[in-house]
């Protein structure tokens, strides 16, 4: 129900802005109820396919000329050239033929016509300025702005729009940068001798860390074992899963630490907080109140145990057993009963 009327309020949209933007197609109807409207824009017919056209050439007028070659009605030559047409436009796939046929669902159908609708021209002068027009005011607009003495200022401000961390890399970067430049010309001045001892201290250390870095991968044994025998079992990792876990363990720790610079650093520095004298105060209250606490529930315990065996005494009193020379009688009538007999020597 939802559904149904969710359509019925994009068709009647719809139609309201094609006869506002003035499609012929629509002009000569007086379509008063949603549901009429939803029939003409969602129900296959020469007259939908009119509406579609109109839509396209509106949006790309050399479109008029393809449409213009098709001779006499050729319902399939036009299907096509709209699905090409909005395929172009990336609003749908390129043999959704159904979709333009108007066989496809309404929600999908006044999807499309809500999407190429809002791309319709409002203005007169925008839908009827040529391309070649355009063409020329977009060059002169480019080469304003080429030529402007801003644009260097634009490209280099002075007051550096990147964030924090983005400036602090970028300057991490010049600074590698011109002590690499810096190194490279020192070493061009260096005696042969000397850059034989370099080069002879950079090989040794490249050679430790190729041997360390063997070390390290033969203790690996996820990164040299058989991709199906590490399918098998569960406990080996593969490289793809490694590189994903540093990945995330990268992008958290960076987003920890802008968050810890940003909000947590200001309370991390500050001193402990000093305790009152009174704390102690405070402390013996709570524990004298926990042990009254404590009795108020043994003492709350004992009265609710002595009603119990209040109630228990109660109930044996009266309930009726046999007794002595064959009589039912509870405990109470046995005792006035024996208490009221005179004694045998009367007897």
């Amino acid at each position: 129900m939802a559904g149904s009327l969710k359509e019925s309020e994009l068709s009647v949209k719809i139609y309201n802005k094609l006869q506002a933007l003035g499609c012929p197609s629509v002009e000569g109807l007086f379509l008063r109820e949603a549901d009429g409207m939803k029939a003409l824009l969602c129900t296959p017919s020469m007259h939908r396919l009119d509406i579609l056209q109109w839509i396209c050439t509106s949006i790309c007028p050399p479109m008029k000329k393809r449409f213009s070659e098709l001779k006499g009605p050729q319902p399939d030559s036009q299907i096509k050239e709209l699905v090409q047409f909005c395929h172009e436009m990336l609003l749908c796939r390129q043999d959704d033929f159904d979709l333009i046929k108007g066989v496809s669902s309404p929600q999908r159908q006044l999807a499309l016509l809500e999407q190429l609708v809002d791309v319709l021209p409002r203005d007169e002068s925008e839908a009827g300025e040529p391309l070649s027009e355009q063409v020329c005011r977009n060059e002169a607009l480019l080469k304003e702005l080429f030529s402007s003495p801003h644009l260097q200022t634009m490209l280099h401000p002075t007051c550096n729009p990147w964030p924090v961390e983005i400036r602090e890399l970028l300057s991490r970067r010049e600074a590698a940068g011109q002590s690499s430049n810096t190194a490279s010309k020192k070493s061009h001045n260096l005696p042969s001798k000397q850059r034989e001892d370099s080069l002879k201290e950079v090989t040794e250390s490249l050679q430790k860390t190729n041997t360390a870095l063997e070390e390290i991968h033969k203790e690996c044994v996820f990164l040299h074992s058989d991709p199906q025998s590490s399918g098998r079992s569960s406990t080996h990792l593969s490289p793809p899963a490694l590189r994903l876990a540093i990945v995330d363990l990268s992008q958290l720790m960076t987003a920890f630490s802008q968050l810890y610079d940003s909000d947590f650093r200001e309370y991390c520095n500050r001193a402990a907080p000093q305790l009152r004298e009174s704390a102690e105060a405070f402390s013996t209250a709570h524990s004298l109140l926990a042990a009254c606490t404590k009795e108020l529930q043994a003492l709350n315990q004992l009265s609710v145990t002595s009603l119990a065996l209040t109630s228990t005494v109660e109930g044996q009193q009266q309930c009726r057993r046999f007794w002595s020379r064959g009589h039912m009688q509870s405990l109470r009538e046995l005792h006035t009963c024996t208490f009221s007999l005179p004694p045998p020597w009367v007897l």
